[in-house]
């Protein structure tokens, strides 16, 4: 798969790597510390054997699971495939060699997920008073996993944001009258919330949520930029868009469980052009710039729009079948082996896709085989201690995490294990091996007690904890321990800091040039950079945090008045 392009831009990159990153002894100070590293603790101590299943984490093996993960062979691991297959036998043949013993459905090592895709060209609204909006412009309507005939009249209502947190200081809702009737939100948040609240808040299905729970039956997402084209998000799979599908995960009943366009009940949910969203404004009396500045000021300003909407359209499905491996290690103590520190990673990728440079093979092998590969290493310890922790350890391998979490949010929410019996989730989603590891970034351990055991090991592996470089990009929430989080489970999910042996602490310019490179694309191979001493380490880290978290005599705790409490 190497081409000559794909030579030069490697060699390049490993030189910039090999100049700016490469391991010294100098001692370097750390850029601006979490409150993890601010946490106060006595010395981590392990037992010599614990010690000697760490040290034993062999570079060679993750290299070799990558290797095999991401070979042309399998086709890129989409889910459905039988590239996907391929690596759920793989995955499944290695659990059992390290004495991992099954925990999916019916005492086997799988949990099946019924993926749907829904599909939508009929969309079709009308104004309460007989205006005919322009499908596509005026507005889009997405499909419906569940109700493949769905008709609705009803008032439409302005909510902001459509966030309702009142412990924060902030609620849409407030004052508003929204049952039976269709929220018309637009996208942001306040500018108070923090990266990761501002993310949840803003998730559609959070948004889907908050509604459902008010009584809606509707999601409008109203475009607030007046040369935006069309009706904005919501044409894929919808009545106003390309009929792409959208993807949802259904019972064997054909009962939506986790979709992007469905909760509750809310069966109406799309867009709504500027225009036409900006007119209904100027009739409801108010000026749109001015309450898009009151709401970013933290100050909710809903209404009433005095006008309804017609709307009615059908779905169409497309049904496949993948699956989740699930493996568990019984923990010691008579009551707390009955808990679960969960330990996941996706197995899937984006499978074969669009030509990039004459490469249609998407292999995955930093996104995610070196994750799999991690989960792996950390069964590997446990593998080598005698005496296993008090709580019983899960590894799940997941799948659709390309097609929005689709795996972890169905485990999450329909575990192979007793509900509530989930203790924390210590996720590994695409580490980014290509530099020594000298710090990392605990995406998520802000919001819990699990604050507390990143600490410590990251204390005794000599790593520096450091805030999110770049909160703006949301990454709390865009992998598959948003999943457990959105279901009440402390999770985290470790990524790379920003040191370097050099000095710079400049190592997420690094990671910007390889991720233009290659981030899901096909030169995400086995060719590409890879530091295999640093996956060595990442396995080390995540394991002890887990560890940790196992021997602790108390459950995590989320933090007073956190978002996330009270999921």
């Amino acid at each position: 798969m190497i081409k000559l392009h794909k030579l030069i831009v490697l060699v390049v990159l490993l030189l910039i790597a090999r100049t700016g990153f490469t391991q010294q002894t100098k001692p370097v100070d750390a850029p601006k510390a979490s409150a993890a590293t601010l946490t106060t603790s006595a010395p981590l101590k392990l037992s010599n054997e614990v010690k000697k299943a760490m040290d034993m984490v062999d570079s060679n093996q993750i290299r070799a699971d990558v290797t095999y993960l991401a070979d042309d062979k399998l086709l890129g691991r989409a889910p459905g495939t039988p590239g996907y297959q391929m690596a759920v036998d793989y995955v499944v043949d290695r659990l059992k060699g390290l004495g991992v013993k099954p925990a999916g459905e019916n005492g086997t090592w799988v949990q099946t997920v019924r993926f749907r895709k829904s599909f939508s060209t009929d969309g079709l609204m009308t104004m309460s008073d007989g205006t005919e909006l322009k499908k596509g412009t005026d507005y889009t309507i997405s499909s419906n996993p569940s109700n493949a005939k769905v008709e609705a009249d009803a008032q439409l209502v302005f909510v902001g944001y459509g966030a309702s947190e009142p412990k924060l200081g902030y609620d849409d809702y407030a004052g508003v009258d929204v049952k039976g009737k269709i929220v018309v939100v637009v996208s942001g948040a306040p500018d108070k919330f923090s990266s990761s609240v501002s993310a949840h808040t803003r998730n559609r299905t959070a948004i889907m949520k908050a509604a459902s729970d008010h009584g809606a039956i509707g999601v409008l997402v109203a475009t607030t930029d007046s040369v935006a084209r069309g009706g904005g998000r919501g044409g894929a799979g919808g009545g106003g868009g390309a009929p792409r599908g959208i993807n949802n995960i259904v019972d064997e009943k054909g009962n939506t469980i986790v979709s992007s366009v469905q909760y509750g009940n809310i069966n109406i949910n799309g867009t709504l052009g500027y225009q036409v969203f900006n007119s209904l404004v100027k009739k409801a009396g108010k000026d749109l710039q001015g309450i898009l500045a009151q709401l970013k000021a933290g100050t909710p300003n809903s209404f009433p729009l005095n006008t309804g909407v017609k709307v009615s359209y059908t779905s169409t499905y497309q049904d496949m079948l993948s699956y989740n491996v699930v493996g568990t290690i019984e923990g010691t103590d008579p009551k707390l082996k009955k808990e679960y520190v969960v330990h996941s990673a996706h197995l899937d990728h984006l499978g074969v896709g669009r030509p990039v440079q004459g490469d249609s093979i998407y292999n995955g092998a930093h996104d995610n085989a070196v994750g799999t590969a991690s989960v792996l290493a950390i069964a590997n310890i446990y593998k080598n201690i005698k005496v296993k922790p008090k709580r019983s350890i899960i590894f799940i391998l997941m799948t659709g995490e390309e097609l929005g979490d689709m795996g972890s949010s169905y485990f999450a929410k329909h575990p192979t294990v007793p509900v509530g019996s989930m203790v924390a989730d210590v996720n590994t989603d695409m580490p980014t091996i290509i530099a020594p590891l000298l710090s990392v970034t605990a995406l998520g351990a802000e919001h819990s007690s699990l604050a507390k055991q990143v600490a410590q090991a990251a204390g005794y592996l000599g790593l520096g904890v450091e805030d999110d470089p770049e909160p703006a990009q949301a990454r709390f929430t865009r992998s598959d321990q948003y999943s457990f989080v959105v279901n009440g489970i402390p999770a985290l999910h470790i990524k790379y800091g920003a040191k370097t042996a050099d000095g710079k602490n400049n190592l997420n310019d690094f990671v910007a040039v390889w991720r233009a490179k290659y981030y899901h694309k096909p030169q995400d191979d086995i060719n590409g950079i890879f530091d295999f001493r640093a996956g060595k380490t990442y396995a080390e880290l995540n394991f002890l945090i887990g560890y940790l978290v196992a021997q602790d005599p108390n459950r995590p705790t989320w933090n007073t008045g956190d978002i996330f409490a009270e999921n």
